[in-house]
């Protein structure tokens, strides 16, 4: 039996379907799943509006801009400056939000830091899904998300060079590197349901008799 409480980040490059892939594992384990939801709740609790949070969000600080690769600490660095308080702030109230989330429940969290953010907590499995770029503009094409394989293409670098600047920045890892998760899996080389199974399969494994 698995716990009450536990806890499955996903980090994901853009296209791979690591989203999808956290939803499929939460509807299949009945648990909850956090992603732009994460977001809502976190704004609405720290009195933000949300259309700030949504433009700061997995977005590095703009004074620093990648100056300082990460910091050291469980939040972000108190001396970045006023400038960057704004986007420091919305992380705050995000990493406070997932601790009540491991706290409360048993939940997946998509991006945001979340293995690190969390990695103190008892109960936490990390996955980073990617996929080859030719498959990921597919997936972007599939979702209407671009006109074309060009767009795609551009959509998908820069999403991910500013998710591995953000994830690099707040935390002391490096972000879709091996060693800073449990689980890395090629989204490409089966379907999600089967892959969203052998995740299952390892938490069961990792936490049955921990409840």
């Amino acid at each position: 039996m698995l716990p009450e409480k536990y806890v499955i980040t996903i980090g994901r490059s853009f296209g791979s379907g690591g989203r999808a892939l956290g939803k499929i594992i939460a509807d299949k384990l009945g648990i909850g799943f956090y992603d732009k939801q994460l977001l809502v709740k976190a704004a609405e609790k720290a009195g933000y509006n949300l259309e700030f949070f949504e433009k700061s969000d997995e977005r590095v600080p703009k004074i620093m801009g990648g100056i300082i690769p990460f910091s050291m600490g469980f939040y972000p660095m108190s001396w970045i400056g006023d400038s960057a308080s704004g986007a420091d702030n919305v992380y705050k109230a995000q990493c406070e939000f997932m601790h009540e989330l491991a706290d409360s429940e048993a939940c997946v969290i998509v991006g945001r830091s979340a293995d690190f953010v969390l990695r103190d907590i008892p109960n936490l499995i990390n996955v980073f899904v990617h996929a080859p770029m030719d498959k990921c503009v597919e997936r972007i094409l599939q979702r209407s998300e671009c006109s074309n394989a060009e767009q795609a293409r551009t959509l998908a670098e820069r999403t991910n060079k500013l998710r591995a600047n953000f994830y690099n920045f707040y935390t002391d890892k490096r972000w879709g590197r091996a060693d800073s998760y449990d689980l890395c899996l090629d989204s490409s080389l089966l379907p999600l349901e089967v892959i969203a199974d052998m995740v299952i399969e390892y938490v069961h494994h990792r936490l049955d008799g921990k409840a």
